[in-house]
């Protein structure tokens, strides 16, 4: 086994490290998922905060877990973070003010 080298098929000077795409080049391949979500989920908020509709704030939350989930990390996340706190609150608010369980919107 010592002359592993010696059986081994490869050929060293033509392995190429894998290099990802840029999205300067192609602005194609940037996902707009979490920035449609961030912004579902601040007009659901807004909604929820306004109307007084317990199921937009859920839906708030909904859309602010799926941009969470959906963003890179080299993407600022104060804008995010502020969108799930949105949410969030308006989930409280929406209860504090009336705490009976949500009915269905229909």
């Amino acid at each position: 086994m010592s002359s592993n080298s010696m059986s081994d098929p490869r050929r060293q000077n033509k392995i190429l490290r894998y290099k990802a795409p840029s999205t300067d080049s192609n602005p194609t391949l940037e996902d707009p998922t979490p920035d449609y979500m961030n912004l579902l989920g601040m007009i659901f908020s807004m909604c929820g905060l306004m109307l007084k509709l317990k199921w937009c704030a859920w839906i708030a939350v909904y859309c602010s877990f799926i941009s969470f989930a959906n963003s890179r990390s080299s993407e600022d996340t104060k804008q995010m973070m502020s969108s799930f706190m949105l949410s969030i609150s308006a989930v409280v608010m929406s209860y504090l003010q009336n705490p009976q369980p949500m009915s269905p919107p229909w």
